[in-house]
């Protein structure tokens, strides 16, 4: 998880708390969007991640049999 998403996750969550205790329902609306940015941000870079690893797993094996045939 990358410092931008939990920073727009913590930003998201101080911005809903301050429009909770205003009253100011659009102060909030942005932080919880803000949240839910951060929150779909992680989840892509994690999904990126285990593509990634995916990848190198089924590149290795494939490696592992060229070697073995040769």
């Amino acid at each position: 998880m990358g410092f931008d998403e939990k920073a727009d996750q913590l930003k998201g969550k101080a911005k809903e708390a301050a429009g909770e205790v205003t009253d100011n329902e659009k102060l909030s609306n942005e932080g919880k969007a803000d949240q839910l940015s951060g929150d779909v941000r992680e989840k892509l870079e994690d999904a990126g991640d285990a593509v990634k690893d995916k990848f190198n797993e089924v590149a290795g094996k494939v490696q592992d049999k060229l070697d073995e045939d040769k």
